[in-house]
């Protein structure tokens, strides 16, 4: 069953309640039962949020109402993904985080960014099969990506362009007044375009050490949320456990309390293996760790549970193409 994180629809609730409305009462109409807004962990069946956006649309009578969802964001909103977020190293990698970790505020689609020339289009994607949200809830996400940029990189800054699959709603003028780009309705994908340059460009809240603290807090948080889904579990326990060295298949499974071949085929009704999902946690952890001048190649070696330096180089090149050391003077000088 898709839901949504509680605290995302107490920042709706909040926006109705700005627009002269009453959205307590609103979302007990729509089935949802306001004290699981207490609970930060607390999650909400996608039926009922999609029922909300339609009442309160209906009770505001504001077509952009999820566009002004977006300003009453606030750090906690999105768990500890929104300190990852902001300590992030260019929008780049901030969008990485979200594509990995997009199912803390909702599961019911997907977001990921693909390069385009000198573009990257960051995508948000339903679910095969699964419910389809209100066109209001993918006009606040589209929103909160655009206000994360302008936090960033400066209040007047915008995409090339914003593509919308729904259609453009009356009295829709506010979309271009709000948004502050082109925007194209009735398009085959939701989708935003940004510059290249805009995209990689090293940002000055870049914090690699806080990132990482909060990426994990997030990993653990998913976990807890989601018990059934094992690939989260299982990259949880790799991040405790690879300081120590590279940790088994048994010993992942008996942390997990389950058997080893009971791991594996858990892991393969999500389409992963055990080894692949080593190598992409310890991929993503090295260009973390690379990114944060004080540590030592021979540090990151240990941290990510290589037995040698040589053994993390094979496997950095193999990732990258480079060496650990010069992938990481091809960056921009950084700063923990």
């Amino acid at each position: 069953m898709a839901t949504s994180l509680s605290s995302w629809a107490r920042t709706i609730r909040r926006t109705i309640d700005a627009a002269g409305c009453d959205g307590e009462c609103l979302m007990r109409e729509a089935g949802m039962d306001p004290r699981v807004l207490e609970d930060p962990h607390g999650r909400y069946p996608l039926e009922q949020t999609t029922r909300l956006w339609r009442l309160a649309v209906d009770a505001t009578g504001d077509p952009c109402l999820g566009l002004r969802v977006a300003s009453g964001v606030t750090h906690t909103t999105f768990h500890a993904l929104s300190y990852s977020l902001l300590a992030s190293a260019t929008l780049k990698e901030a969008f990485g985080r979200i594509a990995r970790y997009f199912r803390i505020a909702s599961d019911a689609a997907d977001t990921h960014f693909e390069a385009h020339g000198d573009e990257y289009h960051v995508l948000i994607r339903m679910r095969p099969g699964g419910p389809q949200p209100a066109p209001e809830a993918i006009d606040a996400f589209l929103s909160v990506y655009v206000r994360m940029c302008r936090s960033v990189l400066g209040r007047d800054y915008a995409p090339r362009r914003i593509e919308m699959r729904r259609s453009r709603p009356a009295g829709g003028e506010c979309f271009e007044r709000i948004l502050r780009a082109p925007i194209v309705f009735g398009a085959p994908e939701n989708r935003l375009v940004f510059d290249r340059e805009s995209f990689e460009r090293r940002l000055d809240s870049a914090n690699p050490e806080l990132a990482r603290h909060n990426d994990a807090i997030v990993v653990r948080h998913l976990a807890r949320i989601d018990r059934d889904h094992i690939g989260a579990r299982v990259e949880a326990a790799f991040i405790e456990r690879l300081p120590q060295g590279e940790p088994s298949q048994e010993d992942i499974a008996q942390q997990l309390a389950m058997s080893p071949r009971s791991l594996q085929r858990r892991l393969a009704d999500e389409g992963c293996s055990y080894k692949a999902l080593l190598d992409r946690t310890r991929r993503e952890l090295a260009l973390s760790y690379l990114r944060d001048a004080r540590h030592s190649v021979c540090e990151i070696t240990y941290l990510l549970g290589f037995s040698d330096t040589s053994s993390f180089t094979r496997a950095f090149r193999r990732w990258t193409g480079r060496t650990p050391t010069a992938w990481r003077t091809a960056q921009p000088e950084s700063s923990a």
